[in-house]
């Protein structure tokens, strides 16, 4: 496939037969969607909805994947609470298999001041646990490197930097668990994303996702309305071998056809 037509888009809670119908329309062929909430909720899809998307996807060439809630933390380790996170990700992970995903995207959870032992720990080890059964299943599950928050700022996430993220990698396989590669996260950091393709390379990544921003704080802007370096990005990942997708999480349906073609421009 062409560098243009490996761009996607994230469509977040967009009906996700809409979403498809705009890019059989305008031609894309990666799309992430979540299922927590409005028409996609994970809960309303009976076997004929799901029948009548998984053929409308693999007779155009439409590639889905699950992008999971960051807002549940999957560092949890309180009774209850704990299992109910566990089952919510072999749901995810099931719903993902019935229409044909073939990703789903995790995250690591987060923490609060003086915590980080005991989060760290439920983390490592509930993601072990999905990956494999994610494996098992026939799912491949991407884990997600989260943005920075202020110092200051009483939660942060997990696995946002490239040691917290080499944590992970180091004891669950690459054959269970893959990468969402978002660059615009990396860019918080002071790693950014010569550090992240330093350390890690390209070999686990299922997911290149794009937004941009100014380095300082969460914001998905259009690639030129910040200054993350989307040549040095895009240079650096398809000179290296590449071949995977890439997902735009940013702008208007306009705003997204535009900037791929100026994407496209840039290896």
């Amino acid at each position: 496939m062409s560098l243009k037509d490996r761009i996607g888009v994230d469509t977040g809670k967009t009906r996700l037969e809409d979403a498809v119908q705009w890019a059989i329309e305008n031609e894309f062929f990666f799309l992430d969607f979540n299922a927590d909430a409005g028409p996609n909720h994970m809960d309303t899809w009976p076997p004929d909805r799901t029948h009548k998307l998984r053929n409308l996807c693999e007779s155009n060439g439409i590639s889905l994947g699950l992008h999971t809630l960051s807002a549940v933390n999957v560092a949890e380790f309180s009774p209850h609470v704990s299992r109910a996170v566990e089952e919510y990700m072999r749901a995810s992970i099931d719903l993902a298999n019935r229409l044909g995903c073939t990703w789903t995207v995790v995250h690591a959870g987060y923490h609060f001041t003086g915590d980080v032992p005991e989060r760290k720990k439920a983390s490592i080890d509930r993601l072990k646990r999905i990956s494999k059964y994610g494996a098992d299943t026939g799912q491949r599950v991407l884990l997600e490197n989260l943005n920075f928050e202020p110092d200051a700022a009483e939660v942060h996430y997990m696995a946002h930097t490239v040691d917290e993220i080499r944590d992970y990698f180091a004891v669950i396989p690459p054959e269970h668990m893959g990468w969402a590669f978002t660059a615009n996260h990396s860019h918080l950091v002071s790693d950014g994303v010569d550090g992240f393709l330093d350390a890690f390379g390209i070999e686990r990544i299922g997911e290149v996702r794009l937004a941009d921003n100014h380095g300082e704080y969460e914001v998905h802007l259009v690639p030129g309305e910040g200054n993350l370096n989307f040549a040095n990005l895009f240079t650096r990942l398809e000179n290296a071998g590449y071949k995977g997708h890439y997902s735009m999480a940013y702008g208007s349906d306009e705003q997204r056809i535009e900037s791929r073609n100026y994407l496209s421009t840039l290896a």
